[in-house]
């Protein structure tokens, strides 16, 4: 019998955007698998401080709301960097996992990305980047919160280092698009003990959830004994 999926979300979404609404959930119960959707603190239906420090232990908080035992997981974005952190440091709750939407970026800390994002969240984003764009109209959503999101980005969560991720005993599969300003995806890929990669043509960030090509590899990662 296969464990439950934990989903983890990306940053100023949420569960229900994330994996109901792009039909991940309900793709899953039909191949008969439990779910477990977490909103992560500062996010959906979840707490939304607004104190920096409220997220200093933030992947603590996540394992808080795993299941008990193993299970299968899938994130994307800001969740697929948690679980990789989280599989790192406790490598025998995870059997398999599936990492969407991250890449070369979990290594390697952009300053002038993070500052885009930043603005973008208190509400100034720049008019002729698409993806500062999008980020602003998230936090606009009304499960979203401005402030708790900028107090979630003032805390910088320290780069994970290639030798970081040697502890992780589950095999993990890493999708990506290769219109994805995260990639590129192989230095993450060679990193883990042991894993597969799949790029997604003409993909960017943001509708890589929405591929019916992501949710089927997804699957038949998740269905390995």
């Amino acid at each position: 019998m296969y464990p439950p999926i934990v989903l983890l979300h990306g940053f100023a979404t949420s569960a229900q955007r994330t994996w109901r609404d792009t039909g991940w959930v309900d793709i899953l119960a039909d191949e008969g698998r439990q779910t477990h959707p977490i909103d992560v603190l500062g996010h959906g239906d979840a707490p939304k401080p607004s104190e920096t420090q409220a997220y200093e232990n933030l992947h603590e908080w996540v394992l808080e709301r795993f299941p008990a035992g193993q299970v299968d997981a899938i994130g994307f974005s800001m969740g697929g960097h948690l679980l990789l952190t989280l599989a790192s440091l406790y490598p025998s709750r995870f059997r398999r996992i599936v990492l969407t939407g991250v890449g070369n970026n979990v290594f390697e800390h952009n300053p002038e990305h993070g500052k885009m994002i930043r603005e973008a969240i208190a509400g100034n984003p720049a008019p002729d980047n698409p993806v500062a764009q999008h980020f602003s109209f998230l936090a606009d959503s009304p499960e979203a919160d401005r402030a708790a999101l900028s107090a979630f980005l003032q805390y910088q969560r320290p780069t994970l280092a290639p030798s970081d991720l040697q502890t992780i005993t589950a095999p993990t599969l890493v999708i990506l698009g290769d219109q994805d300003f995260v990639g590129p995806a192989e230095p993450l890929a060679q990193a883990l003990p042991v894993s597969e990669l799949l790029i997604l043509r003409g993909v960017d960030h943001f509708s890589t959830p929405k591929q019916f090509s992501c949710i089927e590899a997804a699957l038949k990662w998740l269905a390995i004994s």
